[in-house]
């Protein structure tokens, strides 16, 4: 893979939305390798499968031999990106910041290789120290504020309340961007199309202060063919670290997605050649399966290792068909003494139901589900959400519980 590849490979792949300049953007990839940095949120412990677009954008620069800096927000997290937001966004203590920042240090470097190239830094490092006279001096000045209101993210909270504190965020990402250009030669910021405006006063700073050339590119907002935002579900997000979301619940959601959408996240959520993925994509009816296996595996791959991988596999392929192994099937812990003569279908499905999302589940939910056909126990449908399922329960070497068609769990019972 050469070089001045390194473009045309993230556009090919579905990456790009905007860029400032095309041409001089590919012409800097064909001049030598080049330092180009993302920034990343340290407003919860993990990152999601919405932060994956950016992550592999940088692996694919990495690979192609450029150098990728992931910049951790610990500075502008403090006061908080407005971008998208209706609200002021919750204020975190410097503490849990800081814990989170090196959560998401290490999170990164499953994905890149921080010894060979890649950077991790914190712009908490140059932020949290500066000067505010000094900095609005040197810096502030050479920003509009009328510009700056005219900014989408900037017009849509001045209808809700605009806060000054979030008001400097655009000029604390744009300093980001002049900092990284002085002390490596950053010359590339990317991020989601929502942050145009926010990377385009970064190029400006450069250029003002410097008197010198930057670009941006911008990723699509990836939404999946229902128009759902990536990284969400009706269980919650889809979490990257293993404590939030198991290897085999990530490779779920993948081998759940939509046959539309298949093409498209192979191309951006995988490292197949881009040939593999066009092959993949052509399969029809029930081969298209082995496509989304692919999409599945690889993603976890790359998230959680390969043999993380391999295990869910075996996992998804015992719970739905594809394996008579029982042992290889998910389970799901029940205490003994919740096995009575008291525990009906509805409480045995909204226990399931709530460990599966890792969140609270109503027992209307439960009882819906049933009423609804989707509750299954030893393979026969539960029409009573009030019968009593504990023989059914102990009486049965390995229990299975399926709710609805995606969570198909291995009961153990625990003393």
């Amino acid at each position: 893979m050469s070089l001045s590849n390194a473009f045309d490979i993230l556009k090919e792949r579905g990456f790009i939305r905007q860029v400032t300049d095309e041409a001089a953007v590919r012409a800097l990839f064909d001049a030598g390798p080049v330092t180009c940095y993302i920034g990343f949120d340290p407003t919860a412990d993990s990152l999601h499968v919405g932060s994956l677009i950016p992550i592999m954008a940088l692996v694919h620069l990495q690979r192609a031999g450029h150098r990728p800096i992931a910049v951790v927000g610990g500075g502008t997290a403090r006061v908080g990106d407005p971008s998208g937001r209706t609200e002021l966004r919750q204020m975190l203590s410097p503490q849990d910041l800081r814990r989170n920042a090196d959560k998401i240090h290490a999170q990164l470097g499953r994905y890149l290789d921080f010894g060979d190239r890649a950077l991790a830094v914190d712009n908490a490092d140059w932020l949290l120290n500066l000067n505010y006279i000094d900095f609005l001096r040197d810096i502030g000045r050479h920003f509009s504020v009328n510009r700056m209101l005219a900014a989408e993210a900037y017009k849509i909270r001045m209808e809700t309340g605009l806060s000054f504190l979030e008001f400097n965020y655009q000029i604390l990402q744009a300093y980001d961007f002049l900092v990284l250009h002085r002390k490596y030669g950053c010359l590339l910021q990317m991020g989601g199309d929502d942050q145009w405006g926010n990377i385009l006063a970064g190029t400006e700073l450069i250029r003002r202060v410097e008197g010198a050339d930057a670009q941006a590119a911008t990723f699509p907002l990836i939404t999946n063919a229902s128009g759902q935002k990536m990284g969400k579900t009706a269980a919650g997000a889809v979490w990257l670290a293993p404590d939030r979301l198991s290897p085999y619940e990530f490779y779920q959601y993948w081998i759940n997605t939509d046959d539309r959408d298949v093409e498209r996240f192979l191309g951006l959520y995988t490292l197949l050649p881009t040939d593999e993925v066009r092959r993949l994509s052509q399969l029809q009816g029930a081969d298209l399966r082995q496509a989304k296996e692919a999409l599945a595996y690889e993603t976890t791959k790359l998230t959680h290792g390969e043999a993380e991988a391999q295990e869910a596999r075996k996992k998804s392929q015992a719970a739905f068909g594809k394996g008579s192994d029982d042992s290889n099937m998910p389970a799901v812990e029940i205490p003994r003494d919740m096995v009575d003569d008291t525990l009906t279908a509805t409480v045995l499905f909204t226990h399931v139901l709530s460990i599966s999302r890792r969140q609270e589940v109503s027992r209307g939910e439960a009882r819906r589900l049933i009423q609804q056909g989707g509750a299954y126990l030893n393979g026969q449908r539960i029409d009573d959400a009030n019968r009593v399922v504990s023989h059914d329960l102990l009486n049965t070497d390995t229990p299975v519980l399926q709710a609805g068609k995606k969570i198909i769990y291995r009961v153990v019972i625990k003393a």
